[in-house]
């Protein structure tokens, strides 16, 4: 039976069943794409789950239409939905901070606030992350504008695991670090239709890092500092997601599952000026 309440029982006032993931999104003016991104996630009918939004925007993202109705949705449907106001900005590692120590579920899946989730999603990634028993599991986020535009070149890093999930050292200076384009564009999607795997099935992979749709075991990701280390950065950084994920991967090793069923909304960046990579400056 589905966690996941019908409208037949939307009224009916009982609480939210435990929950085995919690999802954190980290958001900053983006009203549209939060929308989507919770749509998303009402989407899905397993594990119970409950959601956590920072919200670091000028406006508060609750005072949307699109935003407070899909909050009402997910409430209704069983999930625990908390919102956050989290100001001043400090950067996004502590922005990401900040939520996992506001969770406390066993795995906890960090989603950006521009992915939308295919139905059954989650459910693939909660599987594969206690199937494998390894700290993390990602599905990398999907630009579907890019259907039409194969990239063998980029596909050829596409490594399975074939046995258990192993602790990687990546660097800027190591051969897994020149998996990275195999995440570029839609190549997953392309590498998805050549596997015909089973609907329901997944198969994981070795990656660089994953990008904007990355669920952890929870206590792996506290046990290798979280994302402590905000507090050796500028303000202006990117890559913190990268260097939490090697951490991770150092010590119980991390895995891409294909088909991904996260897509990219596309949207601009909200954090164009990133002069600072995280895992140049704190990599140790």
């Amino acid at each position: 039976m589905a966690s996941r309440r019908g409208s037949g029982e939307w009224a009916s006032g009982s609480p939210p069943d435990p929950a085995e993931v919690e999802v954190l999104i980290p958001t900053a003016g983006r009203v549209a794409e939060l929308a989507t991104t919770l749509a998303g996630l009402a989407a899905q009918d397993d594990p119970p789950f409950g959601v956590i939004v920072s919200d670091q925007s000028e406006e508060e993202v609750s005072r949307d239409p699109a935003v407070a109705a899909m909050l009402r949705v997910l409430d209704a449907q069983g999930r625990a939905v908390r919102v956050l106001r989290h100001l001043p900005r400090r950067g996004m590692a502590e922005h990401r901070h900040f939520l996992l120590d506001e969770s406390t579920a066993p795995a906890v899946l960090f989603l950006d606030d521009d992915v939308w989730l295919e139905p059954g999603a989650l459910a693939r990634l909660h599987d594969a992350l206690v199937s494998l028993r390894t700290g993390f599991v990602g599905m990398a986020v999907q630009g579907l504008s890019h259907l039409g535009d194969e990239r063998p070149v980029e596909q050829r890093m596409f490594e399975p695991w074939t046995g258990p999930v192993l602790p990687e050292t990546v660097r800027r200076d190591s051969d897994a670090f020149g998996r990275w384009p195999l995440h570029n564009a839609a190549n997953l999607t392309h590498i998805a239709g050549r596997l015909r795997l089973v609907a329901g099935r997944w198969l994981p992979y070795k990656v660089a890092w994953v990008g904007g749709c990355v669920m952890f075991r929870r206590e792996a990701l506290v046990a290798a500092g979280g994302f402590g280390f905000w507090r050796d950065l500028p303000e202006e950084h990117a890559g913190e997601d990268v260097l939490a994920q090697w951490r991770v991967m150092e010590r119980e090793g991390g895995a891409g599952i294909v088909p991904s069923g996260a897509v990219h909304l596309e949207s601009p960046t909200t954090i164009p000026h990133r002069p600072v990579d995280a895992f140049d400056v704190a990599s140790g």
